[in-house]
């Protein structure tokens, strides 16, 4: 009975730890909405990442060493980082500057189906019909949600839906080829080595737009919401992320980015004083029925 229940908690723990990474990244666009007030973009991503790097650094050391056993592992983190974080966080800032949040809602959609696909090819992942339908079900519940009638697809918007778009295969490509990397070597030292190769990058980056900015202006208010992109989107959210992507396939992973617009729908019933509505739940039904059909497979087979 005991063997059982430490089984059922092994199976369960990487979905908990999924949902709470959504509601963690769901939380990015408020905090960055009003980070967005006092710094520009590059800066916040700069923030974010370099503010990381230190974190998962010292926690590392504090745990152990940052040595990897391959000398050819520093060159795959460093692409992994590269695509799964620097580069994957320029274009989403850059990208929802030049097109709308309902474009960039929608373009996200797309993510589980770049996953999938390079997770299968490269054979991260399995292929069933079940994981494909979980995942076109799920789609549906958010397009629904979102409603594509609101999106504005045009030539004004074209640049940034582009970079969304890019931005959503990137991190496809990220989640679906860093899991036998991560398995190998743990979330934490695995998050360190991707923040520290993207602070390179974004940090350098986050310095030179921060010269437009007189910090001796910015409020508290300004820093404490910058401190809530670096400790919930960021490190929290990429940890457990990582945690869970070496317990189960990429697919699972990449699905529950469907959550994340339920999320933010409901924080806004619940802190804005929006109302509930049926849309929400018919979306609600379809996206977690699509979760379900993704996750079950694997889940008994743990089980």
């Amino acid at each position: 009975m005991d063997d059982h229940l430490l089984q059922a908690e092994k199976s369960y723990a990487p979905h908990i730890a999924l949902f709470a990474v959504q509601v963690f990244f769901g939380t990015a666009t408020v905090l960055g909405k009003f980070a967005l007030l006092a710094f520009p973009p590059y800066a916040l991503v700069g923030f974010r990442v370099g503010g990381a790097a230190l974190a998962f650094y010292v926690l590392q050391r504090f745990r152990g060493s940052l040595a990897l056993d391959n000398r050819r592992d520093y060159l795959r983190f460093a692409f992994l980082a590269f695509f799964g974080v620097a580069l994957n966080q320029l274009l989403f800032f850059k990208g929802l500057s030049l097109t709308t949040a309902v474009n960039t809602s929608l373009i996200a959609v797309t993510i589980p189906i770049f996953t999938i696909l390079i997770s299968v090819l490269i054979g991260s992942d399995s292929f069933s019909w079940r994981k494909v339908a979980g995942i076109i079900l799920a789609a549906f519940g958010v397009i629904y949600l979102i409603d594509p009638t609101k999106a504005s697809f045009g030539s004004q918007t074209t640049q940034g839906d582009i970079l969304i778009v890019l931005n959503s295969l990137c991190y496809a490509i990220y989640v679906a080829i860093s899991k036998k990397l991560i398995s190998h070597y743990g979330a934490l030292k695995s998050i360190a080595w991707l923040f520290l190769y993207a602070s390179l990058i974004n940090v350098p980056m986050g310095i030179f737009a921060l010269q437009e900015v007189n910090l001796s202006e910015v409020s508290l208010n300004s820093w404490l919401f910058v401190a809530g992109l670096v400790i919930f989107p960021t490190i929290l959210a990429y940890f457990w992320n990582a945690w869970a992507l070496s317990r189960v396939e990429p697919s699972v992973v990449a699905v529950y980015i469907y959550l994340q617009p339920l999320i933010g729908f409901l924080a806004a019933i619940f802190f804005l004083g929006e109302h509930f509505s049926v849309r929400l739940l018919i979306s609600a039904i379809l996206v977690f029925a699509g979760v379900f059909l993704v996750t079950r497979k694997r889940r008994n087979r743990l089980q």
